[in-house]
């Protein structure tokens, strides 16, 4: 599943990339692009390249809001719309190549967890092109943020490159509430408070130059949103998700 806003510039060259590992992957599965009200046409692309793929095993599909919501509400309606009982999310840029899919996918098939989260944290020499000095500070002390909030032990919530059991996972999709780029921490701290098997693995990955991050912005909002993941909590916007 590929959340996409305004991603015109390469959903065409990461979806003959997705597609071409679809058409090759032993299990069947399905290809759904969320496109967050982008301006660009990055949902005409896609509906142009739609026969293109007839032939792919692979069901390429479109769900398109009507106005720009935010990362987390993108991933969640992908999932939701899925029907595999594995989902999976990747950036449009591919930032993390598609070859890693079946490194998260694998423990998931084999029982051995419920969600799994690429992470660059855990061995960086597998960082192709870093991020600039001071985008990758920004990333630790929002980590460290996280992990003092929530107590997940996760050394990279916010790489765009996750998996999950899909029967699992649904309950925390369902009364998720952060809209924007945070919602990866809500996601993972909902999933560790039900009880879920989480795993982080080290992923290949490439920083994109068209991040949608704006980090004087965007770096407020984030710390502001895993504050109301705790206000949530503590005022029962999640009661019922976790087990007795």
């Amino acid at each position: 599943m590929i959340p996409a806003y305004n991603e015109a510039h390469c959903i065409a060259e990461s979806l003959a990339g997705v597609m071409a590992f679809a058409r090759d992957c032993p299990a069947v599965c399905e290809v759904i692009v969320v496109d967050d009200g982008s301006t660009d046409g990055t949902s005409a692309i896609v509906e142009a390249l739609r026969p293109e793929y007839e032939s792919c095993p692979a069901r390429l599909r479109l769900i398109r809001s009507p106005r720009n919501l935010g990362k987390g509400v993108s991933v969640r309606k992908g999932v939701l719309a899925a029907t595999g009982d594995v989902v999976l999310f990747t950036d449009a840029d591919l930032s993390t190549p598609m070859c890693e899919l079946p490194r998260l996918v694998r423990p998931i098939v084999e029982g051995r967890c419920d969600v799994v989260v690429g992470s660059r944290a855990i061995n960086r020499r597998l960082i192709a092109v870093r991020q600039g000095r001071f985008r990758e500070t920004a990333g630790k002390l929002f980590n460290l943020f996280v992990r003092c909030l929530t107590g997940l032990y996760i050394r990279d919530t916010q790489c765009g490159f996750k998996a999950f059991r899909r029967p699992a996972i649904l309950p925390v999709f369902e009364v998720q509430r952060i809209a924007r780029f945070a919602f990866d921490a809500e996601i993972l701290y909902l999933a560790a408070r039900r009880g879920l098997r989480i795993r982080e693995i080290p992923v290949r990955w490439s920083h994109a130059a068209h991040t949608k991050v704006d980090m004087l912005r965007d770096s407020v909002g984030m710390f502001l949103d895993v504050l109301r993941i705790r206000m949530n909590d503590l005022c029962g916007a999640y009661r019922g998700l976790f087990r007795a």
